[in-house]
């Protein structure tokens, strides 16, 4: 017969195993969500900048764009139709996140948060949707604003 300290030594080496890899990924998810914010700052830090090929950079080649009533499908597109808003010394406007939200397997991601006018005063939100692609790197892959809804 097995003594007791046999048996539970086991069993507790494999409950501090799972403990040890759900704290990992519990990690993991606030690592993915800290990137996830770095990115959409530096996203936003981009058009503040006024350097519309940085900006380009942060875009899917698939990516879709809700304005208006037709989306703009594609890179090319979007970097196109942004253009307007890189014509200017001063950003007409800017973003920053204030919520992100990653799926646990770390490879999508949402973040919302309010657009202002150069002044600061709220003109709208966006949101939008990242995805984790080759070489570790978030890109958008499905944006849309909306105005400032007034009570």
């Amino acid at each position: 017969m097995r003594n007791k300290a046999s048996t539970i030594v086991p069993l507790l080496m494999c409950a501090g195993f799972a403990g040890y890899c759900l704290d990992a990924r519990a990690q993991s998810g606030v690592a993915f969500r800290e990137q996830v914010i770095a990115t959409e700052r530096a996203f936003a830090q981009s058009m503040a900048d006024r350097d519309q090929s940085k900006f380009s950079r942060f875009i899917s080649a698939e990516a879709v764009f809700v304005e208006g009533s037709a989306p703009l499908r594609g890179k090319p597109k979007i970097v196109d139709a942004w253009s307007k808003y890189f014509k200017t010394s001063q950003a007409p406007f800017s973003w920053e996140p204030s919520q992100v939200e990653v799926l646990q397997s770390g490879t999508l991601a949402l973040s919302s948060g309010p657009v202002k006018d150069p002044s600061g005063k709220p003109i709208g939100t966006f949101t939008s949707i990242w995805r984790l692609e080759a070489g570790h790197t978030w890109r958008i892959i499905f944006d849309k604003g909306n105005d400032v809804c007034n009570p």
